[in-house]
C-alpha cells in the first residue's frame, strides 16, 4: 500500500475525504460511500517491506475481532480489505478522545469517578463478548457526544478468547503500552479481563493526580519495576483526594490480579456509589513502601508464575452482581423467608458475587411527596434501616452486601434501570398475592421479568 494518498482517491469503493492521523503503524482517513449515509473512518496499515511487524499483526487481529463486536461501546464494523488491498472501515465516532483531557489534569474526584464508571461500563460490555482489550489508554477511549457513553478503540493488541492470539504467536516479549501494561501481561498472560481493570486504575490515577503512577518507562526492564514496587498513593500527590477514590484506584493497581476488582461491573458499581465503598488500609496509605515492601515484591516476582499469573480467568463468568428486590410492605413472612433463601442459594454458587438489596420508595404522581413519617423520621433513612434489618441474615455470607433505596414513580422501571446501569447478572424478587388491581394494571414482577436485561427469579410461596 503506497503512502502517497490524497483526498478523492478511492479504495475498496470508499472515497478518501480527509486525513485524520498519520502514525507509525498506518493512517486514518474520513471516508464516504454513496450508499452509506453515516460518517465512516478507514484505517490503512503500513504493510510495506521493512515496516514494523506490529503493524501487520495488529491489522490482522483487529480485522478478526472488530466484526464480531457489537453494542454502543465499540465502533460499528463496516468493511475490510484483504492483503492485496488492506483497509478497515468502521463507524466514525462523533465524540471526544480522552487525549483531549490531558491538558486539564488533574480532574476533580467526581469527574474521575464518572469517567472511570463509563469506561468500566464499556469494559464490562467488551468482556461479556469474550474480549480483553489489553491496550486501554486515553487515545483508545472516546466519549460520545450524544449520550456520553465511552467507546473503546483499537483492538490490534486485544485477545478474543475464541480466536487465535496472533500477537502472542507472532511477537516476542511483553505486548502493550508501557505506562498502562498490567503485571501479568509482562509475564505472558493475555487472557485475564482484570488486566484491563489494572490499566483503568492507571488511567484514573493519572487523571486524578496529573502524574502517571509509574512514570513513562521506555524499556521492558523499567516496565517490570511494577512487579516489585507500588506507586506513591494518590493522596500523597493530591491530599484533597477523597479516601474512597484512593481505595478504588489502589484496589485496581494490586499486583496480583486475584486481589483486584474481579469484574468491571463491580468497579463501576463502586465508582457510582462512593458512600458504599468499604475502606481498607489502602484508603489511608501515604507511602509507597520501603525496603521490606520491595523485598516482598522481589520474592513475589521470583515465584510470579504462581502468585501473579494464575490460570486464565474466563471472561464474564465470575463476580456477578445479584439484586434482591425487596418489598418492605409485604407482610407475608413466609414469602420474605423464601426470598432470603433464594438469594442465599444464588450466593452459595457465586462466592465472589455482590448482593445488592434494593427497595423502591414509590413517589406520588399527583400529590406532594411526604419526606417524613408521622413520627418525624426521614422516610428514605427509615426505609434504608428497614432494608438493612431485612437483610440481616445475608450478613453471615462471605459476599459483599450493599443497600439501596430508590425513589421513583414506577417501581418496575426503577428496578429495570438499576439492573441495566449496574450490569446486574441476576435479580430476585417476590410475587405478592393476586388482586383485581394487579390483574388490571399488571404486577411489578411481571414487568421486570419481561424487560430486565438479566436473569430474573420470582419467588412464590
Amino acid at each position: 500500500m503506497a503512502r502517497q494518498l490524497a483526498p478523492g482517491d478511492v479504495i475498496g469503493g470508499f472515497r478518501l475525504d480527509e486525513k485524520f492521523h498519520h502514525g507509525g503503524l498506518g493512517t486514518l482517513w474520513k471516508v464516504s460511500r454513496a450508499d452509506i449515509a453515516a460518517p465512516l473512518l478507514m484505517k490503512l496499515p503500513f504493510l510495506l517491506p521493512g515496516e514494523d511487524p506490529l503493524a501487520i499483526v495488529s491489522y490482522e487481529t483487529e480485522q478478526m475481532i472488530l466484526p464480531r463486536l457489537s453494542g454502543d461501546h465499540v465502533p460499528k464494523f463496516v468493511a475490510a480489505g484483504d492483503f492485496d488491498g488492506p483497509y478497515l472501515v468502521m463507524e466514525l465516532i462523533a465524540g471526544r478522545s480522552l487525549l483531549g483531557r490531558l491538558e486539564q489534569l488533574p480532574l476533580s474526584a467526581g469527574e474521575v469517578a464518572d469517567l472511570g464508571a463509563r469506561i468500566a461500563d464499556a469494559l464490562e460490555d467488551l468482556h461479556r463478548q469474550r474480549v480483553v482489550h489489553l491496550d486501554l489508554k486515553p487515545s483508545n477511549v472516546m466519549i460520545r457526544d450524544d449520550d456520553g457513553e465511552a467507546v473503546l478503540l483499537d483492538f490490534g493488541l486485544s485477545r478474543h478468547l475464541d480466536l487465535p492470539d496472533l500477537p502472542a504467536e507472532e511477537l516476542e516479549g511483553p505486548i502493550g503500552t508501557g505506562v498502562y501494561i498490567a503485571p501479568e501481561q509482562l509475564l505472558g498472560s493475555r487472557s485475564d479481563r482484570r488486566s484491563d481493570l489494572y490499566a483503568l486504575g492507571v488511567l484514573m490515577y493519572f487523571f486524578a493526580t496529573g502524574t502517571r503512577p509509574f512514570g513513562e518507562p521506555r524499556t521492558v526492564g523499567q516496565w517490570r519495576k511494577r512487579l516489585t514496587r507500588a506507586p506513591a498513593p494518590p493522596r500523597r500527590l493530591k491530599p484533597d483526594l477523597p479516601p474512597w477514590l484512593q481505595e478504588i484506584i489502589l484496589h485496581c493497581l494490586e499486583v496480583d490480579p486475584r486481589e483486584r476488582y474481579q469484574s468491571a461491573a463491580h468497579l463501576a458499581f463502586d465508582l457510582r456509589h462512593p458512600d458504599l465503598v468499604a475502606l481498607t488500609a489502602r484508603a489511608e496509605r501515604t507511602a509507597a513502601g520501603g525496603i521490606l515492601s520491595a523485598l516482598f515484591g522481589w520474592l513475589r516476582q521470583a515465584r510470579s508464575r504462581v502468585s501473579i499469573a494464575p490460570e486464565p480467568v474466563a471472561v464474564a463468568e465470575a463476580a456477578p452482581i445479584v439484586v434482591a428486590a425487596v418489598d418492605l410492605g409485604e407482610e407475608d413472612e413466609a414469602l420474605q423467608k423464601a426470598l432470603i433463601a433464594a438469594v442465599e442459594r444464588l450466593a452459595a454458587g457465586e462466592p465472589g458475587a455482590r448482593i445488592a438489596c434494593v427497595n423502591v420508595l414509590k413517589l406520588a404522581r399527583l400529590a406532594l411527596d411526604e419526606t417524613e413519617d408521622a413520627e418525624g423520621r426521614n422516610l428514605h433513612l427509615a426505609r434504608l434501616a428497614a432494608l438493612k434489618h431485612w437483610a440481616a441474615p445475608l450478613r453471615r455470607l462471605p459476599n459483599t452486601v450493599t443497600y439501596h433505596v430508590i425513589e421513583a414513580l414506577d417501581p418496575a422501571a426503577a428496578l429495570i434501570e438499576f439492573a441495566e446501569r449496574n450490569h446486574v447478572r441476576h435479580l430476585v424478587t417476590g410475587a405478592r398475592a393476586s388482586s383485581k388491581m394487579r390483574r388490571y394494571m399488571g404486577s411489578v414482577s411481571a414487568k421486570v421479568v419481561a424487560e430486565a436485561p438479566c436473569s430474573v427469579t420470582v419467588v412464590r410461596v
